[in-house]
């Protein structure tokens, strides 16, 4: 595997030095400067070219330091080294622009472990941002990831993306204008998103079929829904669970849908704050919702056929307790839109869709709905998928519930606080 990317990056340093300054050269080893044990690259020359030599040159425990300064690059990076840091000189110093990349991949892809990724920003990538893959124990911090012409559908799909792998912190990330979640997690373990900044992305924050993750301390606002909690059929890891949402500020996600059409996130009403969506054990506390169009939070059953045998389609033993609410239900939209006009227009602070069977199979989801009475709750009564107009039966009757367990904090081996 290892060679295959080296490969592919030699590929692409030659085409970035052929557009770079109109014929191929190869790379002088002077162009980087080592300083205190860090390699540092200047900010003459062939920026992209030299910034990729290093990052395939580098050796475990190496830091790589970006100066200040915007640099446009055309083809995205790509680490496979452990122990690698890379640093810039600020999250609005350093400013890599991908305004001008030629083909649809991310800005950088990282597949090695114990890396490092602070202090500078990606802009307008093809593709994702930054993704890594199977890269356990990284970090993301101080970074900023954004499209800069605001929502559009052909913007890349995440801003931040880390698959498949253990022991992830995302901490004082600023993400802006992915076509699908801005911060996203999925197929992970041992997971913590903290004092980050998401808005005007379709989902602002997403844990996907992932175990064991803590999202608090964020601000999650303008986005078309806040913070997703989702498990998919058809992935090789199926079932998450033990998610921890608490202490974030989940503010006016009203802007529109705009995922491409198919994405699954194009189903989630503008003006959801919160939603859960076929997890297990999941617990909200202490949020601050405000001014969520649809429904502050949403608890709904994955909603198309399954085949998937290891997979449950419904949310199951969810916790909603001690959470502020204000404005919010007033427009609901997709969706929810003609079933709250079955109830008079407006949806209360709590939505589930009540849900109880698939396939074969049919279950009560266990949830806890542990919020002051003035705190209003609609099961919407539809019972399954496809939705069958004629027997839905919506009730503001909050569940019974059995208690649950809330999952134990998240530690991380490379988090130091």
């Amino acid at each position: 595997m290892k060679y295959l990317v080296f490969s592919a990056v030699c590929t692409s340093l030659a085409a970035l030095a052929a557009c770079g300054n109109g014929k191929s050269e190869p790379i002088e080893a002077s162009h980087l400067e080592k300083t205190d044990g860090a390699v540092e690259i200047s900010a003459d020359g062939d920026f992209a070219t030299n910034l990729q030599a290093a990052l395939i040159e580098a050796q475990p425990g190496t830091t790589i330091r970006m100066p200040e300064g915007v640099f446009s690059l055309e083809t995205g990076l790509s680490l496979d080294v452990d122990k690698v840091t890379l640093v810039g000189a600020g999250q609005d110093k350093t400013i890599l622009d991908f305004t001008s990349q030629t083909g649809a991949g991310e800005g950088l892809l990282v597949t090695s472990d114990d890396v490092i990724l602070t202090d500078f920003a990606i802009q307008n990538t093809k593709g994702d941002g930054i993704k890594s893959k199977g890269a356990d124990r990284i970090i993301y911090r101080y970074l900023t990831v954004e499209w800069t012409g605001g929502p559009d559908e052909k913007n890349g799909a995440y801003g931040v993306y880390p698959v498949e792998s253990d022991d992830v912190l995302i901490e004082n990330v600023t993400v802006r204008g992915a076509s699908d979640a801005g911060i996203y997690v999925g197929q992970s373990n041992n997971i913590i998103v903290r004092n980050s900044v998401a808005e005007y992305n379709v989902a602002g924050i997403e844990i996907e079929n992932s175990i064991a993750a803590d999202v608090y301390g964020n601000i999650a606002r303008h986005n078309a829904g806040g913070i997703l909690v989702f498990d998919l059929p058809d992935l090789p890891q199926v079932g998450g669970h033990s998610t921890r949402i608490y202490d974030n500020q989940i503010v006016a996600n009203n802007t529109r849908n705009f995922a491409p059409a198919g994405n699954i996130v194009a189903s989630v009403p503008s003006g959801t704050g919160l939603m859960i969506m076929a997890n297990e054990n999941v617990h909200v506390f202490d949020n601050t919702f405000t001014d969520n169009r649809s429904a502050h939070v949403l608890l709904a059953a994955y909603p198309e056929e399954v085949k998937d045998d290891r997979y449950n389609p419904l949310p199951r033993d969810i916790v909603v307790r001690d959470n502020s609410y204000s404005g919010g239900g007033n427009d609901p939209q997709g969706i929810l839109q003609p079933l709250a006009m079955a109830v008079g227009g407006t949806l209360p602070q709590i939505v589930a869709d009540g849900v109880t069977s698939w396939a074969n199979n049919s279950e009560i989801p266990n949830l806890v709905i542990a919020e002051e009475s003035s705190v209003g709750y609609l099961d919407l009564g539809i019972g399954r998928y496809p939705v069958d107009p004629m027997q839905v039966a919506p009730s503001t009757t909050r569940p019974k519930s059995d208690p649950v367990d809330e999952p134990a904090p998240v530690l991380l081996p490379q988090d130091k606080k």
